[in-house]
């Protein structure tokens, strides 16, 4: 799981090359924070010291995966990506491990 957060990190970065200048500060922008913020709330929750914080950070993680899935199916129906594209196959995978994460370590505590 460790490489895959911070994978979704990249890959996101590099396919908004292609879009139009006009989206520099718009989808492009959002589509950057989405992808740095999930391994960073993975990490943050990581480093913390319970099993709580970590859940809850992983549904921030979550949040933002879910976002990162929503901009990249509005750019691949405006026509900037592929649906084959490596981000948005990277993101569905990212989000797939990291809800199963989630869902997992919250059954713990219960």
């Amino acid at each position: 799981m460790e490489r895959q957060p911070l994978s979704i990190g990249s890959v996101p970065i590099h396919s908004p090359a292609a879009f139009p200048s006009q989206e520099t500060f718009g989808l492009t922008a959002q589509i950057r924070r989405a992808a740095v913020s999930v391994p960073s709330n993975i990490a943050e929750g990581a480093a913390r010291n319970s099993s709580g914080e970590l859940v809850q950070f992983l549904g921030i993680a979550c949040g933002s995966i879910a976002e990162l899935e929503t901009q990249l199916e509005l750019a691949v129906r405006l026509g900037y990506l592929k649906a084959d594209a490596a981000s948005v196959t990277q993101s569905n995978r990212v989000g797939m491990l990291a809800r199963t994460l989630r869902k997992s370590r919250r059954n713990r505590e219960i």
